[in-house]
């Protein structure tokens, strides 16, 4: 089943981001895989966060599966793109082509596929919607 897998991958996708010592030490503990509560103050800095996914089942004679679709979201308070963009390059450089352990599941790819920087409106001046690709096959 593919959607069986996703809170597995999910799992293992914010351990891979919170064990990374490079992006922790330019976020602190700021790493979250659930939306900040609405009404609270947002983080000064960056700070990260799990988006939305889509899965689709894929299957062979041999094998079954689902193909993920993430959104890793890097937020920010700075006036510029500087500070946003050096730690999405951070959370690309964890993720992609990771081997992460997929309980459940064996991870056979995981890939970048595309991302989108936006101006917003105080306190979040800065925002990365970043989109990653995930091929899981269920053991």
């Amino acid at each position: 089943m593919s959607l069986a897998l996703s809170g597995a991958l999910q799992g293992a996708v914010y351990s891979a981001l919170t064990g990374d010592a490079a992006l922790v030490a330019l976020v602190g503990a700021q790493i979250y895989d659930a939306p900040l509560p609405s009404g609270g103050a947002l983080p000064l800095g960056e700070h990260v966060t799990l988006g939305e996914e889509v899965v689709k089942p894929f299957g062979s004679a041999t094998s079954s599966g689902g193909v993920h679709d993430f959104d890793v979201v890097v937020h920010s308070t700075a006036n510029g793109f500087a500070a946003a963009k050096t730690v999405a390059a951070a959370v690309s450089g964890v993720l992609v082509d990771a081997s992460l352990a997929v309980t459940g599941g064996h991870l056979v790819s995981l890939q970048f596929l595309k991302a989108k920087a936006k101006r917003g409106v105080a306190p979040e001046l800065r925002r990365i919607e970043m989109r990653f690709r995930a091929v899981v096959e269920d053991i």
